[in-house]
């Protein structure tokens, strides 16, 4: 076990620790090369200049520049213009060393070693340096700052930073440590944001120029940034258009250059559509709707389990994403991710299962109300109302409640007991589960609090026996499957789309928009 150890840490030492899993989905999506303008990869010698405009949904008026409050789509692309974190994850799952240049392990993986590369300047002109990270990492693990990172900072022991070093120490081993480094919301900040966390003063490739929350932020490109193979535009601009058709009309008019959140509707059609490709990418993405499992009625396993019976997948799949994802089981793990297990039953669309746990509640009948908006997911308001006709047809009385874009991840989100959702999943099933499910997670937008399950992670952080591992991820999902409030019809594609004017796509199983990167990444063709 020991041996098998080292080799690990040696991966890792040379940031090429991939995980298993990718190959399958790497090659699916080359089979549907046959697709018109579909998007896989671009190559080429990146050209710098011009200026970018992004058209994007999933932004609203009380988004902020602190890194730690970021929760969608717009706001998580204009985080990743101005900051950076340790460590970026790559398309093919291997590291991609940032502010760290290089990360070395214990031989039990529970010290890690972050070296801090020297030069990183800061937008106001300070140098960026392990101190800068030590209070970011802080700031990330203190309630107080109601991080999304939380849930993954739990399980340090301490942290300290001499010199050039940044140094963890883990109460428990753990292999996925440097992949938990390269969450969204750890970005390096001047003392860790402790001042003033929304200041928007980062060392990532863009300076932010103009920020209106929910309608329009424009960047320019960072003179000192460190690393010249990214960030090649002048200027960017990132319009924030909620609205799918409206976001759609603005990339075929030349409005914008790219676009995200792409109806799965009107998919193949953009395919085809002159000067603009299509960017489809099989990942870990999840449409979803969650029940707090807290609150009344939800907190009846009963009840739960009657609404996870009452929905026809099937049909969600093929009359809402129209083929572009698969079926999902209520767990936040599919096979794209290693260590997933194929023998977990799928939970079948079953209405005299659903009517029997529905009676078995004792539920008084009065109504269930499902809350959704255009911004939960593309094509989230046509899969409440399917929801709501198949649960009526077991005698579950779901109503749906339309709220406002502006504002739904700050209001609805999290808070409300019953609503659509999305993840874009994790690169490790130990980052998925520490962000979402573990009792101390920020976001955990279930509620759902489990000792077992608690107890399991932190196990399987430390089993080098991958079939043991692997055994510890299964009940973990059992769990979340069979008494927990999520309910995960499908897993869905990305569908991005962009304009024959960009050049250097690369499609990331790790989200959409190249993984919030495509402004870095791209150029002017």
């Amino acid at each position: 076990m020991k041996d098998d150890l080292a080799k690990l840490i040696d991966q890792i030492d040379a940031a090429r620790l991939n995980r298993r899993g990718f190959m399958a989905g790497a090659a699916a999506v080359a089979g549907m090369a046959g697709m018109p303008r579909m998007a896989f990869a671009q190559t080429g010698t990146p050209k710098k200049g011009g200026h970018l405009k992004l058209g994007l949904g999933g932004g609203e008026s009380s988004n902020s520049l602190d890194p730690a409050l970021t929760l969608s789509q717009a706001p998580y692309n204009v985080m990743a213009h101005i900051g950076e974190p340790l460590v970026r994850v790559h398309p093919d799952n291997s590291l991609d060393m940032r502010v760290a240049e290089e990360l070395s392990a214990s031989p039990d993986a529970k010290v890690w070693t972050f070296k801090i590369r020297q030069g990183i300047k800061f937008h106001n002109g300070a140098t960026l340096t392990a101190d800068d990270v030590l209070k970011t990492m802080q700031r990330h693990s203190d309630e107080k700052a109601t991080s999304g990172a939380l849930g993954i900072m739990k399980g340090i022991a301490s942290m300290r930073a001499e010199g050039d070093i940044f140094e963890i120490t883990l109460t428990d081993a753990n292999a996925d440590l440097p992949y938990l480094m390269a969450d969204r919301h750890l970005l390096i900040q001047p003392g860790g944001g402790m001042e003033n966390p929304a200041d928007g003063i980062m060392s990532g490739p863009y300076k932010i120029v103009v920020n209106e929350p929910g309608v329009r932020h424009t960047f320019e490109r960072f003179a000192d940034y460190w690393d010249d193979s990214i960030g090649h535009f002048d200027t960017t601009e990132i319009l924030i258009i909620n609205d799918v058709t409206a976001r759609t009309s603005a990339l075929q008019s030349g409005q914008v250059d790219m676009a995200n959140l792409i109806d799965p509707k009107i998919a193949e059609f953009l395919a085809r559509a002159p000067g603009v490709t299509l960017a489809q990418t099989q990942g870990r993405g999840q449409n979803v709707f969650v029940m707090h499992v807290d609150t009344a009625p939800f907190d009846n396993v009963d009840l739960r389990l009657a609404l996870k019976y009452a929905i026809d997948r099937q049909e969600m799949l093929d009359k809402v994403l129209r083929g572009f994802g698969s079926i999902g089981n209520d767990i936040p793990i599919n096979a794209a991710y290693p260590l997933f297990d194929e023998t977990i039953p799928q939970r079948e669309f079953d209405l005299e299962k659903a009517a029997e746990h529905y009676k078995k509640s004792g539920h008084d009948g009065s109504p269930i109300i499902l809350r959704v908006a255009d911004t939960a997911f593309p094509g989230a308001v046509d899969a409440a109302a399917l929801f709501q006709q198949s649960a009526l047809k077991a005698g579950i009385p779901l109503e749906l409640k339309r709220e406002p874009n502006d504002g739904y991840w700050s209001e609805v989100w999290n808070k409300q007991p019953f609503c659509a959702s999305y993840w874009g999943g994790r690169p490790t099933q130990d980052q998925m589960y520490a962000t979402a499910y573990i009792s101390s997670a920020e976001w955990n937008d279930t509620k759902m609090k489990n000792d077992r399950l608690d107890a399991l992670l932190m196990e399987a952080r430390a089993e080098l026996d991958q079939d043991k591992r692997k055994a510890q991820y299964r009940e973990m999902a059992d769990l979340v499957r069979d008494e927990g409030g999520l309910i995960l019809p499908m897993f869905n594609d990305f569908l991005d789309a962009y304009s024959e004017k960009v050049a250097g796509w690369v499609n990331n199983p790790n989200g959409d928009m190249m993984n919030d990167q495509a402004a870095l990444k791209c150029w002017m063709a």
